[in-house]
C-alpha cells in the first residue's frame, strides 16, 4: 500500500487502565485494539484520568484514546 492511495478509516473508542503511569495505560489500550481490530493505523489521546486512593497517591491511569483502523475494500 502506499500512502499516495485513497483510504477510508474508522475511529473507536477505548479505554486503557494501568496502575504504572500514562503510557502504560496507552500501550494496554492500543495493544488490545492491535490484536482485535484489523489495520490498526492512529490513536489520539481524548482523555487523561485516574483513581486516587486513601493515602492520596494515584493508584490508577485510566486514558481514553480514539484508534483508527483501515476499512476494507
Amino acid at each position: 500500500m502506499s500512502y499516495g492511495e485513497d483510504r477510508i478509516y474508522k475511529k473507536v473508542e477505548v479505554i486503557g487502565v494501568s496502575k504504572n503511569g500514562i503510557e502504560a495505560a496507552i500501550q494496554a489500550a492500543v495493544g488490545k485494539a492491535h490484536r482485535t481490530l484489523e489495520k490498526l493505523s492512529w490513536f489520539e489521546v481524548q482523555d487523561i484520568r485516574g483513581h486516587v486512593a486513601e493515602d492520596g497517591t494515584v493508584s490508577e491511569y485510566q486514558v481514553v484514546l480514539k484508534v483508527a483502523f483501515q476499512l476494507k475494500g
